[in-house]
């Protein structure tokens, strides 16, 4: 079903088919669940070792989508390992793009069970000139509420399971022909300095990522792992509202980068904005950005501020947020508020940003202001809901509508 509400700038000419059997994917499998794998399939233990390197370079190198395609694999264990498992990837239910370049998978997951259909999310790629960023799902839905994010209103589903959060990257190089040997779909992204499609990843997707701490953890060592996507942990950022117990062991357990999505610059505004500050407030949280592992002037902790017109982004505010974060290695991005149906925040006007900037850059901060990207098609931070959300608020929305035309 195409969803009218959002602009379709190009159609998904590729349909993944859903999954059929009860085959699982190796797609997105850590090290160890591939060994697991390989000793249920019947693999002798003195080859494991040599397989397990043969599937890990053909999945996370090579991009294989079928066993055949593993050409120094014996043919009868191809047979072997596809009467066992497949090399699918989610179902995209759809691909949107928008003016800007930016691409949006809609995602359906294999279901898990009898009475499930599978469930949805969102990842979004952002080309720019000197990267490209992919911005993934680490649950669906979310618990948090935040009351300006869009994704808040849809309830929380469950966690991603590890693969699955990988499994968006995969999904993405798939579509983007990133990778060797692979000519690109038309259309596609292609960055003119040879470098990576896919170089940067941001856990700023669908849910709190620190909710979802042991499948993260996993999906980073997949990511990072040299002999497969060689991602830089430098490059895998992972975005919390404020989940204070986890970010010390994100840092030390993960070496990723660490995003804060702040917004506010005292208690009584972020528990309205960021419901979980009621939980873990502004002061604790800033205590564990301090003390986060491997933090420094080249590993800079970036605090996330929406910008909402007449709610947080007075000078004043200003002034204050540079103050608070004094002696934290840091950078404050500055987020022009995106809208979506039914919000009841406006974004700042743009000389008000441009002022407010200026005040956190005299201060000694670097503070960029976000380039809002993807709006067209509610792709931009803040604008992530799965279609399933989407389709039954506007049927629920439309039957309101008839039955109060029908009591006129």
């Amino acid at each position: 079903m195409i969803d009218p509400a959002l602009p379709q700038t190009e159609p998904a000419p590729v349909r993944a088919e859903p999954r059929q059997g009860a085959r699982p994917t190796l797609v997105g499998l850590s090290r160890d669940r591939l060994t697991a794998f390989l000793e249920e399939a019947g693999v002798p233990e003195k080859e494991r070792r040599m397989r397990l390197s043969q599937l890990w370079h053909w999945i996370y190198v090579r991009g294989a989508a079928e066993f055949g395609d593993m050409t120094n694999v014996a043919r009868q264990l191809q047979a072997q390992l596809a009467e066992h498992a497949s090399l699918d990837r989610p179902e995209i239910v759809r691909e949107q793009v928008s003016a800007d370049g930016t691409r949006k998978w809609v995602l359906r997951m294999p279901p898990r069970g009898l009475g499930d259909r599978g469930a949805e999310v969102e990842c979004v790629y952002i080309p720019e000139r000197d990267r490209g960023t992919l911005c993934v799902s680490s649950q669906v839905g979310c618990t948090l509420n935040c009351s300006f994010c869009h994704t808040g209103t849809q309830r929380l589903v469950r966690n991603l399971e590890a693969w699955e959060i990988v499994a968006q990257v995969m999904v993405a190089r798939d579509r983007l022909g990133d990778y060797p040997g692979k000519s690109p779909p038309q259309g596609a992204f292609v960055p003119h300095d040879g470098g990576r499609f896919v170089s940067n990843i941001v856990f700023m997707g669908m849910g709190e990522p620190l909710y979802n701490y042991a499948n993260v953890r996993e999906a980073i060592g997949i990511l990072t792992d040299p002999q497969g996507l060689q991602l830089s942990r430098r490059k895998v950022t992972v975005s919390t509202s404020g989940v204070v117990p986890d970010i010390g062991p994100l840092g030390a357990e993960t070496s990723a980068m660490l995003a804060i999505s702040l917004h506010a610059t005292n208690d009584g505004l972020r528990d309205e904005l960021v419901p979980i500050n009621r939980k873990y407030p502004i002061a604790e949280l800033l205590e564990a950005c301090r003390t986060y592992p491997g933090v420094s002037n080249a590993r800079r902790i970036t605090f996330e501020y929406v910008m909402l017109k007449g709610v947080n982004d007075s000078l004043s505010e200003a002034r204050v947020l540079v103050r608070m974060l004094r002696g934290i290695h840091a950078k404050i991005n500055l987020i022009p508020f995106n809208p979506w149906p039914g919000t009841q925040y406006e974004c700042s006007d743009w000389a008000q940003i441009e002022r407010f900037s200026e005040v956190i850059f005299d201060a000694g901060y670097a503070s960029p202001i976000r380039t809002p990207r993807g709006r067209d098609i509610l792709a931009a931070c803040g604008q992530l809901k799965s279609d399933t959300e989407k389709m039954r608020a506007r049927a629920r929305l439309m039957l309101e509508e008839q039955l109060a035309l029908g009591t006129e």
